[in-house]
């Protein structure tokens, strides 16, 4: 030690090291997602497996997942918990004006939305969310086999795709389409029977809503959905869109 340096300065030294390698040596929190799976209509009985695919998504992926079908719990001070918040297969008017304010102020604030299949089988009266979620459902015919495309933009719900993507599921027609969404997938009418929206038929998109991060996939319907690993991989891409994870 040089003889000019005073003990008082090596013992200022030593506590600035100590505090620097104990906060470099924290982990940040992981964020935190809420699954949302109230029906006020059609019950998927893939819910249950969307749950615990989830689940698994987020123990292996370094977020926490935590379930509810209860409405009341859509509060200012119980949604800023949240990085996002996943709307399972609900179906019907599933939250009250109070929670539609709650619900919209957490969007505001910067919170992230996940729709999955019949997310946009909810709220039809509520115009916002059917923006937010990107359309409402309108029809669609049976389970059956179709070709899905992915379009040109790089994202990290649809980067391992193959350009087309045969798998089989419930395939929705929609309404109300929000034209400000970016399109990540489509679904070829030549490759099936009943499509209804024509040579571009979305079926999965994000976009930045009014301050908020919204993806939606109409991919889920099937339990088998749950195990498979390409639309695995899709719905994990869209959750960590939603949480902010975006480079992942």
């Amino acid at each position: 030690m040089n003889k000019n340096s005073s003990p008082l300065k090596s013992i200022i030294l030593c506590a600035v090291m100590f505090i620097v390698l104990t906060a470099c040596g924290k982990s940040a929190p992981k964020p935190r997602v809420l699954v949302f799976c109230k029906t006020a209509g059609f019950y998927h009985e893939s819910i249950p497996d969307g749950i615990a695919a989830i689940s698994r998504l987020g123990s292996k992926n370094n977020f926490e997942v935590d379930t509810t079908t209860d409405s009341t719990f859509f509060t200012s001070a119980n949604l800023k918990k949240y990085a996002a918040v996943i709307f399972l297969s609900t179906t019907g008017n599933v939250l009250s004006s109070d929670g539609e304010k709650a619900f919209e102020q957490y969007i505001r604030s910067g919170g992230g939305y996940v729709g999955v299949h019949s997310a946009t089988d909810t709220e039809y009266d509520w115009p916002w969310y059917g923006k937010l979620a990107g359309a409402y459902f309108l029809n669609h015919p049976e389970q059956q086999e179709a070709v899905l495309k992915k379009t040109s933009v790089k994202h990290i719900s649809t980067d391992h795709l193959p350009d087309e993507w045969k798998r089989k599921d419930e395939w929705y027609n929609f309404k109300n389409l929000n034209n400000e969404v970016t399109v990540l997938l489509t679904i070829d009418e030549k490759s099936y029977k009943g499509g209804k929206n024509g040579d571009f038929h979305p079926v999965s998109w994000f976009h930045q809503f009014e301050g908020g991060r919204a993806f939606y996939t109409a991919l889920g319907h099937t339990k088998e959905s749950y195990s498979e690993e390409n639309f695995l991989k899709h719905l994990l891409g869209g959750i960590l869109y939603a949480i902010g994870n975006t480079h992942l």
